[in-house]
């Protein structure tokens, strides 16, 4: 596929596309960069398609559109296929996006642009269990050695259903899947998915399924989307399946893992573009929140891996949506 640029003062002349799967997977797999872009195509999205440019993925619950991730299309073509959305959908709201669609969408539209949480990215050229600061990991893999756990990747279906349900009860989101933040488990479009079990006495006892991240039609990376433990192990589990499979990785030259979200972890400091009033709402939430989600578990986890971080925003017309986040959360299935 070409990469097409278009210039803004043709966008009169740009055609809205009606792509088929096909299409979308070859969009996906030329500019999925963003750690969400495979799941842009979980069950129930809506499209907004350009020809020869891209598409963004969407879903509306009560009267509100909520985007997921960068648009899958060229970075130079972010302002235009976003321009064309918010012509049609200008009360849109954007979750888990980029600085760079940030930027745009305040300051064309003057949407807000405010942390949402943070992201990890871990360099596999570089990446090793040494140090003083992997020592959870360490330990966490030698315990699994030491209760027989070996972990191996499998391309069919192993007491997966059983292991999640069971999961799930223990979890304090104990009615449902979360879905369109995280995808869900099983979704029609599985191209390059990688499934790591985890066993003990031959017997599955958890899972994490990774999907790919692309750049020009190869992948450069793998996120953990979807993972599961039985409850006994908890996270240890989840470091002793991760690090096989990052080895793993590492062998066949992928040069990245994405660790994906890390809701609400947000920098102490304020930008121009952030709404102040959703702002400090949002550390509310991380600090007395816990009860909802265990967002301070799920950031202790992954910052166990030493990657980068980068943050990720939400963008928002109103500056304090509370009940486009209380559509979004319904939406997610966490309430």
């Amino acid at each position: 596929m070409s990469q097409q640029v278009i210039a803004l003062d043709s966008l009169a002349g740009v055609r809205l596309g009606d792509f088929d799967q096909t299409d979308r997977v070859r969009y996906l797999k030329e500019f999925g960069r963003h750690s969400q872009s495979f799941s842009t195509l979980q069950p129930g999205m809506k499209f907004f398609d350009l020809e020869g440019i891209g598409y963004i993925g969407y879903m509306r619950k009560w009267g509100n559109i909520f985007v997921l991730s960068d648009p899958v299309c060229a970075p130079e073509n972010f302002e235009l296929i976003l321009t064309a959305f918010h012509k049609k959908h200008p009360g849109a709201n954007y979750i888990q996006v980029s600085k760079p669609v940030t930027d745009i969408l305040h300051s064309k539209f003057g949407l807000y642009g405010t942390q949402f949480g943070s992201e990890s990215r871990i360099d596999l050229t570089a990446w090793n269990l040494k140090g003083k600061k992997k020592q959870v990991l360490r330990t966490a893999i030698n315990q699994a050695e030491k209760q027989g756990i070996t972990v191996k990747e499998r391309f069919s279906d192993d007491h997966t259903r059983e292991i999640s349900e069971a999961w799930i009860r223990t979890r304090k989101c104990k009615s449902n899947e979360i879905r369109f933040l995280i995808r869900p488990m099983n979704m029609q479009y599985k191209e390059n998915e990688r499934h790591f079990y985890a066993y003990q006495d031959g017997k599955a006892v958890g899972f994490i399924y990774f999907d790919p991240i692309y750049d020009k039609n190869k992948i450069v990376s793998y996120v953990p989307n979807i993972s599961r433990a039985n409850a006994e192990f908890k996270q240890g589990i989840f470091y002793t399946i991760m690090t096989h499979a990052m080895e793993v990785f590492q062998e066949e030259g992928v040069p990245f893992v994405d660790l994906g979200l890390i809701p609400l972890m947000c920098a102490p400091e304020d930008e121009q573009q952030e709404s102040k009033l959703l702002k400090k709402l949002c550390r509310f939430v991380w600090e007395k929140g816990n009860f909802l989600y265990n967002f301070k578990g799920l950031a202790f986890t992954k910052m166990r891996f030493r990657g980068s971080v980068e943050k990720t925003y939400c963008c928002h017309p109103r500056p304090l949506p509370l009940v486009e986040f209380l559509a979004m959360f319904k939406l997610t299935k966490l309430i």
